[in-house]
Protein backbone atom coordinates (compact mmCIF):
# COMPACT_ATOMS: atom_id res chain seq x y z
CA UNK A 1 0.00 0.00 0.00
CA UNK A 2 1.23 3.35 -0.40
CA UNK A 3 1.99 6.22 1.57
CA UNK A 4 -0.81 8.85 1.25
CA UNK A 5 0.00 12.75 0.36
CA UNK A 6 -1.61 15.16 2.32
CA UNK A 7 -4.02 18.15 1.02
CA UNK A 8 -5.68 20.19 3.32
CA UNK A 9 -4.30 18.19 5.84
CA UNK A 10 -6.24 15.47 4.79
CA UNK A 11 -4.92 12.26 3.73
CA UNK A 12 -5.01 11.40 -0.11
CA UNK A 13 -4.17 8.43 -2.34
CA UNK A 14 -4.09 8.30 -6.25
CA UNK A 15 -3.34 5.57 -8.50
CA UNK A 16 -0.33 6.82 -9.68
CA UNK A 17 2.61 6.07 -7.52
CA UNK A 18 6.51 6.21 -7.38
CA UNK A 19 8.82 4.27 -5.50
CA UNK A 20 11.78 5.86 -3.09
CA UNK A 21 14.63 3.43 -3.30
CA UNK A 22 18.02 2.93 -0.88
CA UNK A 23 21.22 3.97 -2.85
CA UNK A 24 23.52 1.86 -0.65
CA UNK A 25 21.48 -1.42 -2.32
CA UNK A 26 18.79 0.21 -4.22
CA UNK A 27 16.11 -1.47 -2.10
CA UNK A 28 12.64 -0.41 -1.89
CA UNK A 29 12.17 1.94 1.22
CA UNK A 30 8.24 2.52 0.23
CA UNK A 31 6.38 3.95 -2.26
CA UNK A 32 3.63 6.77 -2.23
CA UNK A 33 0.92 8.56 -4.20
CA UNK A 34 1.78 10.98 -6.42
CA UNK A 35 -0.70 14.66 -6.56
CA UNK A 36 -2.94 15.18 -9.46
CA UNK A 37 -3.09 18.99 -10.46
CA UNK A 38 -6.04 18.83 -8.99
CA UNK A 39 -4.85 18.29 -5.98
CA UNK A 40 -1.99 20.98 -5.95
CA UNK A 41 -4.83 23.01 -6.77
CA UNK A 42 -7.06 22.23 -3.86
CA UNK A 43 -4.09 22.50 -1.46
CA UNK A 44 -3.11 26.14 -2.63
CA UNK A 45 -6.88 27.16 -2.71
CA UNK A 46 -7.38 25.89 1.09
CA UNK A 47 -4.14 27.96 1.83
CA UNK A 48 -5.67 30.89 0.45
CA UNK A 49 -8.89 30.56 1.85
CA UNK A 50 -7.53 29.80 5.55
CA UNK A 51 -4.79 32.62 5.69
CA UNK A 52 -6.83 34.86 8.17
CA UNK A 53 -8.75 32.16 10.01
CA UNK A 54 -4.79 30.77 10.37
CA UNK A 55 -2.83 34.22 11.38
CA UNK A 56 -6.17 35.25 13.73
CA UNK A 57 -5.51 31.44 15.73
CA UNK A 58 -4.04 32.04 19.30
CA UNK A 59 -0.59 32.08 20.64
CA UNK A 60 -1.44 28.87 22.98
CA UNK A 61 -3.06 27.03 19.36
CA UNK A 62 -0.32 27.79 17.53
CA UNK A 63 2.56 27.10 20.09
CA UNK A 64 0.09 23.77 21.28
CA UNK A 65 -0.04 22.38 17.96
CA UNK A 66 4.24 22.84 17.45
CA UNK A 67 4.77 20.96 20.91
CA UNK A 68 2.86 18.22 20.27
CA UNK A 69 4.81 17.90 16.94
CA UNK A 70 8.29 18.00 19.22
CA UNK A 71 7.11 15.55 21.38
CA UNK A 72 5.54 12.93 19.16
CA UNK A 73 9.17 13.36 17.29
CA UNK A 74 10.73 12.58 20.71
CA UNK A 75 8.43 9.58 21.07
CA UNK A 76 8.74 8.09 17.69
CA UNK A 77 12.81 8.92 16.93
CA UNK A 78 13.69 5.45 16.39
CA UNK A 79 10.92 5.12 13.59
CA UNK A 80 11.90 8.40 12.47
CA UNK A 81 15.48 7.49 11.93
CA UNK A 82 15.16 4.42 9.89
CA UNK A 83 13.13 6.12 7.61
CA UNK A 84 15.24 8.84 7.39
CA UNK A 85 18.27 6.53 6.62
CA UNK A 86 15.64 4.04 3.90
CA UNK A 87 15.11 7.08 1.81
CA UNK A 88 18.38 8.94 2.23
CA UNK A 89 21.01 6.42 3.10
CA UNK A 90 22.37 8.73 5.91
CA UNK A 91 23.93 6.41 8.42
CA UNK A 92 21.71 5.70 11.34
CA UNK A 93 23.63 7.31 13.67
CA UNK A 94 23.23 10.61 11.71
CA UNK A 95 19.44 9.95 11.43
CA UNK A 96 19.04 9.53 15.11
CA UNK A 97 20.71 12.95 15.31
CA UNK A 98 18.14 14.32 12.93
CA UNK A 99 15.40 13.85 14.46
CA UNK A 100 16.64 14.91 18.02
CA UNK A 101 17.17 18.36 16.09
CA UNK A 102 14.04 18.09 14.35
CA UNK A 103 11.92 18.08 17.68
CA UNK A 104 13.99 20.55 19.32
CA UNK A 105 13.56 23.06 16.09
CA UNK A 106 9.37 22.03 16.66
CA UNK A 107 10.09 23.34 20.85
CA UNK A 108 11.96 26.11 19.84
CA UNK A 109 9.00 27.59 17.42
CA UNK A 110 6.85 26.59 20.27
CA UNK A 111 8.84 29.28 22.57
CA UNK A 112 8.76 31.45 19.85
CA UNK A 113 5.37 31.40 19.03
CA UNK A 114 4.27 32.07 22.78
CA UNK A 115 6.38 35.63 22.80
CA UNK A 116 5.56 36.45 19.28
CA UNK A 117 3.92 39.74 20.49
CA UNK A 118 5.73 42.96 19.10
CA UNK A 119 6.83 46.29 20.88
CA UNK A 120 5.42 49.20 22.13
CA UNK A 121 7.04 52.29 20.70
CA UNK A 122 6.47 55.79 22.57
CA UNK A 123 6.07 58.81 19.96
CA UNK A 124 6.23 61.76 21.64
CA UNK A 125 10.00 62.49 21.06
CA UNK A 126 8.89 64.67 19.06
CA UNK A 127 6.37 67.36 19.37
CA UNK A 128 3.71 66.35 16.49
CA UNK A 129 3.87 63.26 18.55
CA UNK A 130 2.59 64.08 21.86
CA UNK A 131 0.47 61.98 23.30
CA UNK A 132 0.95 58.51 20.64
CA UNK A 133 2.07 55.64 21.12
CA UNK A 134 2.74 52.84 18.59
CA UNK A 135 2.09 49.21 18.75
CA UNK A 136 4.10 47.29 16.36
CA UNK A 137 2.80 43.80 15.61
CA UNK A 138 4.40 41.50 13.13
CA UNK A 139 1.98 39.90 10.80
CA UNK A 140 2.02 36.83 8.22
CA UNK A 141 2.72 37.97 4.78
CA UNK A 142 0.29 35.18 3.76
CA UNK A 143 0.78 31.50 2.65
CA UNK A 144 4.30 29.75 2.07
CA UNK A 145 5.17 27.31 -0.37
CA UNK A 146 7.93 25.72 1.51
CA UNK A 147 10.38 23.81 -1.06
CA UNK A 148 13.01 21.38 1.08
CA UNK A 149 16.28 19.38 -0.11
CA UNK A 150 17.14 15.58 0.41
CA UNK A 151 19.81 15.60 2.46
CA UNK A 152 17.90 16.31 5.91
CA UNK A 153 14.52 15.31 4.79
CA UNK A 154 12.93 15.83 8.61
CA UNK A 155 15.09 18.71 9.76
CA UNK A 156 15.09 20.86 7.01
CA UNK A 157 11.50 20.27 6.77
CA UNK A 158 10.89 21.70 10.42
CA UNK A 159 12.72 24.51 9.60
CA UNK A 160 9.71 25.66 7.07
CA UNK A 161 7.18 24.02 8.80
CA UNK A 162 7.46 24.92 12.33
CA UNK A 163 7.91 29.23 11.69
CA UNK A 164 4.94 29.29 9.67
CA UNK A 165 2.52 27.35 12.07
CA UNK A 166 4.09 29.98 14.50
CA UNK A 167 3.23 32.90 12.53
CA UNK A 168 -0.06 31.62 11.54
CA UNK A 169 0.87 31.40 8.06
CA UNK A 170 -0.59 28.45 5.91
CA UNK A 171 2.50 26.41 4.21
CA UNK A 172 2.22 23.70 1.13
CA UNK A 173 5.51 21.91 1.49
CA UNK A 174 7.30 20.18 -1.61
CA UNK A 175 9.54 17.47 -0.34
CA UNK A 176 12.51 16.60 -2.38
CA UNK A 177 11.30 14.08 -5.23
CA UNK A 178 14.09 11.85 -3.26
CA UNK A 179 13.38 11.81 -0.12
CA UNK A 180 9.66 12.23 0.47
CA UNK A 181 8.55 9.57 3.00
CA UNK A 182 9.82 11.51 5.67
CA UNK A 183 8.17 14.36 5.28
CA UNK A 184 5.03 12.31 4.20
CA UNK A 185 5.11 10.83 7.72
CA UNK A 186 5.43 14.25 9.49
CA UNK A 187 2.09 14.55 7.49
CA UNK A 188 0.53 11.66 10.26
CA UNK A 189 1.76 13.96 12.99
CA UNK A 190 0.19 17.48 11.84
CA UNK A 191 -3.19 15.87 11.32
CA UNK A 192 -3.13 14.96 15.18
CA UNK A 193 -2.64 19.02 16.18
CA UNK A 194 -6.11 20.02 15.18
CA UNK A 195 -4.45 22.74 12.86
CA UNK A 196 -7.55 24.28 10.45
CA UNK A 197 -7.98 22.41 7.39
CA UNK A 198 -5.59 24.24 4.70
CA UNK A 199 -3.09 25.29 7.05
CA UNK A 200 -0.51 22.83 5.45
CA UNK A 201 -0.64 20.73 3.09
CA UNK A 202 2.41 17.88 1.96
CA UNK A 203 2.85 17.53 -2.03
CA UNK A 204 5.07 15.20 -3.44
CA UNK A 205 5.68 16.73 -6.79
CA UNK A 206 7.84 16.90 -9.74
CA UNK A 207 9.82 20.08 -10.41
CA UNK A 208 6.79 20.76 -13.26
CA UNK A 209 4.37 21.36 -10.50
CA UNK A 210 6.69 23.66 -8.49
CA UNK A 211 7.51 25.77 -11.00
CA UNK A 212 3.68 26.57 -11.13
CA UNK A 213 3.47 26.57 -7.45
CA UNK A 214 6.41 29.14 -7.84
CA UNK A 215 4.42 31.73 -9.80
CA UNK A 216 1.12 31.16 -7.99
CA UNK A 217 0.17 34.76 -6.63
CA UNK A 218 -1.77 32.39 -3.79
CA UNK A 219 2.08 31.97 -2.16
CA UNK A 220 3.33 35.34 -1.49
CA UNK A 221 6.25 33.72 -0.08
CA UNK A 222 8.86 31.24 -1.24
CA UNK A 223 11.16 29.23 0.98
CA UNK A 224 13.49 27.81 -0.69
CA UNK A 225 16.61 25.58 0.21
CA UNK A 226 18.52 23.35 -2.33
CA UNK A 227 21.05 24.61 -5.24
CA UNK A 228 22.27 27.52 -6.22
CA UNK A 229 20.78 28.07 -10.26
CA UNK A 230 17.69 26.60 -9.16
CA UNK A 231 16.97 29.16 -5.96
CA UNK A 232 18.29 32.35 -7.82
CA UNK A 233 15.78 30.79 -10.44
CA UNK A 234 12.98 31.05 -8.51
CA UNK A 235 13.51 34.58 -7.05
CA UNK A 236 13.87 35.90 -10.73
CA UNK A 237 10.53 33.79 -12.11
CA UNK A 238 8.97 35.36 -8.55
CA UNK A 239 10.22 39.20 -8.56
CA UNK A 240 7.30 40.49 -6.90
CA UNK A 241 7.28 37.68 -4.02
CA UNK A 242 9.02 37.50 -0.69
CA UNK A 243 11.82 35.16 -1.50
CA UNK A 244 14.49 33.12 0.98
CA UNK A 245 17.05 31.28 -0.16
CA UNK A 246 19.48 28.97 1.66
CA UNK A 247 21.69 27.63 -1.55
CA UNK A 248 24.35 25.95 -0.21
CA UNK A 249 28.48 26.86 0.23
CA UNK A 250 32.14 25.64 -0.17
CA UNK A 251 32.79 25.88 3.88
CA UNK A 252 36.38 26.86 5.06
CA UNK A 253 38.38 25.91 7.81
CA UNK A 254 41.42 28.05 9.40
CA UNK A 255 43.89 27.15 11.61
CA UNK A 256 45.65 29.97 13.23
CA UNK A 257 49.45 28.90 14.34
CA UNK A 258 48.27 29.29 17.57
CA UNK A 259 45.46 26.51 18.14
CA UNK A 260 47.28 24.29 21.01
CA UNK A 261 44.77 20.45 20.27
CA UNK A 262 45.65 19.61 16.70
CA UNK A 263 44.34 15.67 17.44
CA UNK A 264 41.01 18.08 18.50
CA UNK A 265 40.43 20.11 15.26
CA UNK A 266 41.70 17.17 12.82
CA UNK A 267 39.18 14.60 14.63
CA UNK A 268 36.43 17.52 14.09
CA UNK A 269 37.91 18.35 10.25
CA UNK A 270 37.38 14.59 9.44
CA UNK A 271 33.87 13.87 11.38
CA UNK A 272 32.44 16.92 9.64
CA UNK A 273 33.94 16.99 6.31
CA UNK A 274 32.63 13.34 5.43
CA UNK A 275 29.71 12.55 7.86
CA UNK A 276 26.45 12.32 5.61
CA UNK A 277 29.05 11.62 2.75
CA UNK A 278 29.75 15.38 2.87
CA UNK A 279 26.29 16.10 1.70
CA UNK A 280 25.79 19.42 3.93
CA UNK A 281 25.50 22.32 3.06
CA UNK A 282 28.34 23.23 5.69
CA UNK A 283 30.44 19.96 5.74
CA UNK A 284 34.19 20.85 5.78
CA UNK A 285 35.02 21.51 2.21
CA UNK A 286 38.24 23.97 2.60
CA UNK A 287 41.07 23.40 5.34
CA UNK A 288 43.94 26.48 5.24
CA UNK A 289 45.93 25.55 7.86
CA UNK A 290 48.59 28.27 8.89
CA UNK A 291 52.56 26.86 7.42
CA UNK A 292 53.38 25.94 11.59
CA UNK A 293 50.80 23.63 11.62
CA UNK A 294 50.20 22.26 8.29
CA UNK A 295 52.48 19.36 8.62
CA UNK A 296 51.28 17.66 11.79
CA UNK A 297 47.53 18.57 10.78
CA UNK A 298 47.28 16.94 7.16
CA UNK A 299 48.85 13.69 8.73
CA UNK A 300 46.43 13.59 11.64
CA UNK A 301 43.48 14.64 9.64
CA UNK A 302 44.69 11.63 7.19
CA UNK A 303 44.71 9.62 10.37
CA UNK A 304 40.69 10.34 11.03
CA UNK A 305 39.56 10.01 8.08
CA UNK A 306 41.03 6.62 7.28
CA UNK A 307 39.56 5.43 10.38
CA UNK A 308 35.99 6.60 9.96
CA UNK A 309 33.71 3.33 9.45
CA UNK A 310 32.20 2.97 5.72
CA UNK A 311 29.64 0.51 4.53
CA UNK A 312 25.74 -0.06 5.00
CA UNK A 313 24.29 2.96 6.72
CA UNK A 314 21.94 1.11 8.68
CA UNK A 315 24.60 -0.79 10.41
CA UNK A 316 25.09 1.96 13.85
CA UNK A 317 28.89 1.55 13.08
CA UNK A 318 28.85 3.32 9.72
CA UNK A 319 30.42 6.94 9.95
CA UNK A 320 29.99 7.10 6.11
CA UNK A 321 27.41 5.51 3.52
CA UNK A 322 26.61 6.46 0.17
CA UNK A 323 25.63 9.59 -1.99
CA UNK A 324 21.66 10.41 -2.71
CA UNK A 325 22.93 8.20 -6.08
CA UNK A 326 25.56 6.81 -8.39
CA UNK A 327 25.10 10.10 -11.00
CA UNK A 328 26.06 12.26 -7.54
CA UNK A 329 29.21 9.73 -6.53
CA UNK A 330 30.68 9.94 -10.58
CA UNK A 331 30.17 13.61 -10.53
CA UNK A 332 32.60 13.39 -7.10
CA UNK A 333 34.88 11.29 -8.71
CA UNK A 334 35.08 13.15 -11.16
CA UNK A 335 36.06 16.27 -9.69
CA UNK A 336 38.35 13.86 -7.35
CA UNK A 337 40.37 12.83 -10.56
CA UNK A 338 40.28 16.22 -11.95
CA UNK A 339 41.96 18.04 -8.70
CA UNK A 340 44.83 15.49 -8.92
CA UNK A 341 45.44 16.09 -12.65
CA UNK A 342 45.58 19.58 -11.74
CA UNK A 343 48.20 19.25 -9.30
CA UNK A 344 46.54 17.96 -6.06
CA UNK A 345 48.00 15.27 -3.67
CA UNK A 346 45.63 12.58 -2.75
CA UNK A 347 46.47 11.58 0.37
CA UNK A 348 43.68 8.65 1.04
CA UNK A 349 40.89 7.79 -0.47
CA UNK A 350 39.24 8.53 -4.10
CA UNK A 351 37.52 5.37 -4.69
CA UNK A 352 33.86 4.96 -5.99
CA UNK A 353 32.24 1.72 -5.99
CA UNK A 354 28.29 2.53 -6.90
CA UNK A 355 27.27 5.76 -4.94
CA UNK A 356 29.65 4.85 -2.40
CA UNK A 357 32.78 7.35 -2.78
CA UNK A 358 35.47 6.31 -0.71
CA UNK A 359 35.96 9.26 2.21
CA UNK A 360 39.09 11.48 0.53
CA UNK A 361 41.34 13.85 1.56
CA UNK A 362 43.62 16.28 -1.10
CA UNK A 363 45.94 18.61 -0.16
CA UNK A 364 48.60 21.10 -2.36
CA UNK A 365 44.80 21.80 -3.99
CA UNK A 366 45.03 24.71 -6.99
CA UNK A 367 41.79 27.13 -6.26
CA UNK A 368 40.39 26.55 -9.57
CA UNK A 369 39.28 23.27 -9.45
CA UNK A 370 35.91 22.20 -8.78
CA UNK A 371 36.45 20.53 -5.04
CA UNK A 372 37.67 23.62 -4.29
CA UNK A 373 36.08 26.56 -6.04
CA UNK A 374 32.31 24.94 -6.34
CA UNK A 375 30.31 22.76 -3.44
CA UNK A 376 31.34 19.08 -3.82
CA UNK A 377 28.45 17.62 -1.74
CA UNK A 378 30.36 14.46 -0.88
CA UNK A 379 33.04 13.10 0.96
CA UNK A 380 36.00 15.25 -0.28
CA UNK A 381 38.08 17.53 1.83
CA UNK A 382 41.34 19.98 0.33
CA UNK A 383 44.07 20.76 3.25
CA UNK A 384 46.30 23.81 1.85
CA UNK A 385 49.31 25.60 3.29
CA UNK A 386 48.95 29.24 3.83
CA UNK A 387 51.71 31.76 5.30
CA UNK A 388 49.53 33.73 7.52
CA UNK A 389 45.99 34.06 8.96
CA UNK A 390 45.28 36.79 6.70
CA UNK A 391 46.17 34.88 3.52
CA UNK A 392 43.49 32.28 4.80
CA UNK A 393 41.12 35.13 5.41
CA UNK A 394 41.53 36.26 1.58
CA UNK A 395 41.27 32.95 0.43
CA UNK A 396 38.13 32.17 2.28
CA UNK A 397 36.69 34.98 0.32
CA UNK A 398 37.62 34.49 -2.66
CA UNK A 399 35.34 32.06 -2.81
CA UNK A 400 31.50 32.91 -4.64
CA UNK A 401 29.82 31.46 -1.95
CA UNK A 402 29.08 32.41 2.13
CA UNK A 403 27.76 30.14 4.50
CA UNK A 404 29.58 29.48 7.51
CA UNK A 405 33.41 29.23 8.24
CA UNK A 406 35.09 28.04 11.10
CA UNK A 407 38.34 29.14 12.83
CA UNK A 408 40.63 27.25 15.15
CA UNK A 409 42.24 29.92 16.94
CA UNK A 410 42.50 30.72 21.12
CA UNK A 411 43.98 34.11 20.06
CA UNK A 412 40.55 36.75 21.19
CA UNK A 413 41.96 39.66 18.45
CA UNK A 414 42.55 37.00 15.72
CA UNK A 415 38.76 35.79 16.76
CA UNK A 416 37.21 39.08 16.42
CA UNK A 417 39.40 40.16 13.35
CA UNK A 418 38.11 36.70 11.78
CA UNK A 419 34.55 37.72 12.67
CA UNK A 420 35.04 40.93 10.92
CA UNK A 421 36.73 39.97 7.96
CA UNK A 422 35.19 36.94 7.02
CA UNK A 423 31.97 37.10 4.18
CA UNK A 424 30.04 34.38 5.47
CA UNK A 425 26.76 34.23 7.55
CA UNK A 426 28.30 32.57 10.58
CA UNK A 427 31.58 32.61 11.98
CA UNK A 428 32.54 29.59 14.22
CA UNK A 429 35.61 30.05 16.78
CA UNK A 430 37.07 27.09 18.18
CA UNK A 431 35.00 24.44 16.23
CA UNK A 432 34.24 23.45 12.54
CA UNK A 433 31.64 25.72 10.15
CA UNK A 434 29.56 22.48 10.52
CA UNK A 435 28.01 23.68 13.87
CA UNK A 436 24.97 24.74 13.63
CA UNK A 437 22.00 25.38 16.93
CA UNK A 438 18.68 25.19 15.56
CA UNK A 439 17.49 28.27 17.38
CA UNK A 440 20.41 30.62 16.04
CA UNK A 441 19.83 32.55 12.60
CA UNK A 442 21.53 30.60 9.98
CA UNK A 443 21.83 31.62 6.39
CA UNK A 444 24.28 32.89 3.97
CA UNK A 445 25.63 35.59 1.61
CA UNK A 446 26.95 35.91 -2.16
CA UNK A 447 25.10 32.58 -3.56
CA UNK A 448 24.67 31.04 -0.62
CA UNK A 449 21.43 32.66 -0.16
CA UNK A 450 19.20 35.55 1.23
CA UNK A 451 17.49 35.29 4.37
CA UNK A 452 17.87 33.17 7.79
CA UNK A 453 16.70 30.15 9.10
CA UNK A 454 16.17 29.70 12.77
CA UNK A 455 13.05 29.72 14.00
CA UNK A 456 13.21 33.54 15.89
CA UNK A 457 14.92 34.42 12.23
CA UNK A 458 12.20 32.57 9.94
CA UNK A 459 9.13 34.01 11.72
CA UNK A 460 10.80 37.72 10.64
CA UNK A 461 10.99 36.69 7.22
CA UNK A 462 7.39 35.32 6.90
CA UNK A 463 5.68 38.33 8.30
CA UNK A 464 5.63 42.13 8.07
CA UNK A 465 5.25 45.04 10.46
CA UNK A 466 1.94 46.56 10.90
CA UNK A 467 1.98 49.56 12.81
CA UNK A 468 -0.99 51.31 15.01
CA UNK A 469 -1.06 54.41 16.61
CA UNK A 470 -2.93 55.07 19.46
CA UNK A 471 -3.57 58.94 20.28
CA UNK A 472 -4.89 60.50 22.75
CA UNK A 473 -2.88 58.87 25.36
CA UNK A 474 -1.01 60.28 28.77
CA UNK A 475 2.18 58.76 28.35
Amino acid sequence: MSTPFWVAGKPVTRAETAVVRHSYDDSEAGTHAVPADADVEEAVAAAHAVRAEAAALPAHVRAGALDHVSRALTERAEEFAALITAESAKPIKWARAEVGRAASTFRWAAEEARRFAGELQRLDTDPGGTGRFALVRRVPRGPVLGITPFNFPLNLVAHKVAPAIAVGAPIVLKPAPATPLTALALGEVLAETGLPAGSWSVLPVGNDAAARLVTDPRLPVVSFTGSVPVGWGIRDAAPRKHVTLELGGNAAVIVAPDWPDLDFAAERIATFAMYQAGQSCISVQRVYAHADVFGELSERVVAKVRALGTGDPRSPRTDVGPLINTAAARRVESWIDEAVAAGARRDTGGGRHGATVAPTVLTHVPEDVSVQADEVFGPVVSVNRVASVDEALRLVNASRFGLQAGVFTRDLPTAFHASATLDVGGVVVGDVPSFRADQMPYGGVKDSGVGREGPAAAMTDLTEERVTVLTGLTL
